[in-house]
């Protein structure tokens, strides 16, 4: 940003200046600054929405058409689809700065006032009129609608107090109390959620979309607003809660419908990008296994006939649940001195919190339970993970020993130290984990995690049964002494509860 003490600060040396003439901010609006910025950084082949993951070929293009087209548009997507941080993204599009007649509550152009008391306030004092300025992060207003939003909260109102301390008459355009859209003169205005609007109040944003200007209350003036309109919406709040009228939804340019992430490796990203994991007070390693799996929870449950589709699963449930994965390992280290934090694939139970408050059930889901749901959609995705990291590797040496009667116990506050002793009993274990490029000169932490994803993989199988009081045992040895073969649908939640974490192999 230009120094602001370098920046005129009447009228008469704005017009005096050349950066800032007449000419160039007089009848440019909005929609055209936003249009030069983006034709400048699609020249200069910059990355128009940074942070934004996996929206290149899909959802960016039909912005950059929007906004080229100078159209107010409407993001339609499920929730967690990164609408709000588009909209706001939108503002590296303005000006880093720009002028205003100051004192003005909606930001007056000193070269094309359109309210009453800027209009006095030049024809009084003329050149010397004082002008500030105002940043780009500073034009962009956001509301999210709500069906309790008025029209004068959007518009504005009359406001008899400022009548009644000015002198003026009531019907003064001078006593107008400005809304946010007012408010939001020579910038962006983002409309959240925009079918929980009252179709009433709906209504009273036709004007400023199709002849750009607003009337208040029944009063003779019309604001000519400059304005950038963007929208956002759930397709569920359709049906579920309101919906846009069909006026509205006309005068709207362009509808984009954006999407969960198409890929595993997009979906990471995001997940990588997001999550707080970096926690500093101890060195922390995610093995690319754990960040598969987190990511898979969220495909396999958009998927799964129990999770209701129509509500969608928010990309925020792999992100919560990576951070509550490495919390749980963090914790582990703390406990213990260990000097690093390397998540294991029993720790994502841990996270349950973290996903099931983020989905929807249908009925069949509910009747189940979320818990029990989870678990499932959980062990599911470990073992589509365990296929990509073990296609084609040879368990049988594994296999052999648990049913030759060993076994495994293991928490999930247990040292990884004392864990590794365990392990090096099961025979053909490194060399199996070699395939992740495990060695035995590894640190105990790396090693644990590794050969818990193996078992936890093998588990979901059905190449070893896993339960909470004995952990994992030979299927034939376990349907031999009666026991109930353990599947996530028919776990006791109560028995898991008194026996958190611990798991053993046999």
């Amino acid at each position: 940003m230009s120094n602001p003490s370098q920046l005129p600060a009447t009228l008469g040396e704005l017009r005096r200046g050349t950066q800032f003439s007449e000419a160039r901010l007089a009848r440019r609006t909005v929609k055209d600054e936003m249009r030069q910025h983006l034709i400048e950084r699609l020249r200069a082949k910059e990355t128009l929405f940074p942070g934004i993951v996996g929206y290149d070929d899909t959802v960016v293009p039909q912005i950059v058409n929007a906004v080229l087209s100078r159209h107010n548009f409407i993001l339609l997507g499920l929730r967690g689809q990164a609408k709000s941080r588009i909209l706001r993204a939108l503002t590296a599009l303005l000006d880093e700065t720009i002028p205003y007649i100051a004192g003005c509550e909606i930001r007056d152009n000193p070269y094309a006032p359109v309210c009453r008391a800027c209009k006095d306030r030049i024809a009084e004092h003329g050149d010397s009129t004082a002008i500030a300025w105002l940043p780009r992060d500073r034009r962009y207003v956001e509301k999210l609608a709500t069906p309790d939003v008025t029209v004068a909260d959007l518009i504005g109102d009359l406001d008899p107090i400022k009548a009644a301390r000015s002198g003026q008459q009531l019907s003064s355009e001078l006593n107008i109390h400005y809304g946010l859209l007012p408010r939001a003169n020579r910038g962006i205005f983002a409309l959240n959620e925009l079918p929980d609007l009252a179709g009433k109040i709906q209504v009273a944003l036709f004007n400023i979309m199709q002849e750009g200007d607003v009337q208040i209350k029944g009063h003779p003036v019309r604001l000519a607003l400059d304005v950038a309109m963007i929208f956002s919406a759930n397709p569920e709040d359709y049906t579920a809660r309101g919906k846009i009228v069909t006026p509205l939804k006309d005068r709207i340019g362009s509808e984009i419908r954006t999407h969960y992430p198409l890929t595993l490796v997009e979906g990471i990203a995001i997940t990588g990008q997001e999550a707080w994991t970096e926690r500093g007070l101890i060195k922390t390693e995610i093995p690319g296994y754990i960040r598969s799996i987190v990511e898979q929870i969220a495909f396999t449950a958009r998927e799964d006939k129990k999770v209701d589709r129509r509500s969608g699963v928010s990309q925020r449930l792999p992100i919560s649940t990576m951070e509550l994965v490495v919390s749980n390992a963090e914790r582990r280290a703390i406990q213990h001195g260990e000097s690093l934090a390397v998540p294991r694939a029993g720790d994502l139970y841990s996270a349950l919190p973290g996903i099931t408050g983020k989905i929807e059930l249908e009925y069949e889901g509910e009747i189940r339970g979320s818990e029990t749901v989870v678990r499932e959609i959980v062990r599911q995705s470990i073992a589509q993970v365990f296929d990509h990291y073990f296609a084609g590797a040879n368990t049988q040496q594994i296999e052999q020993w648990f049913n030759l009667g060993g076994n495994i116990k293991m928490q999930d506050d247990q040292p990884a130290a004392a864990m590794l002793t365990e392990l090096g009993q099961i025979q053909g274990l490194m060399e199996t984990l070699a395939t992740l490029g495990i060695r035995a000169k590894d640190a105990p932490e790396r090693i644990v995690s590794a050969a818990e994803f193996l078992l936890e993989g093998m588990a979901a199988h059905r190449l070893i049964s896993r339960n909470e009081e004995r952990g994992f045992i030979a299927p034939d040895r376990q349907a031999h002494s009666g026991e109930r073969k353990e599947r996530g649908a028919e776990r006791d939640p109560d028995d898991l509860a008194s026996r958190r974490g611990r798991k053993v192999y046999n």
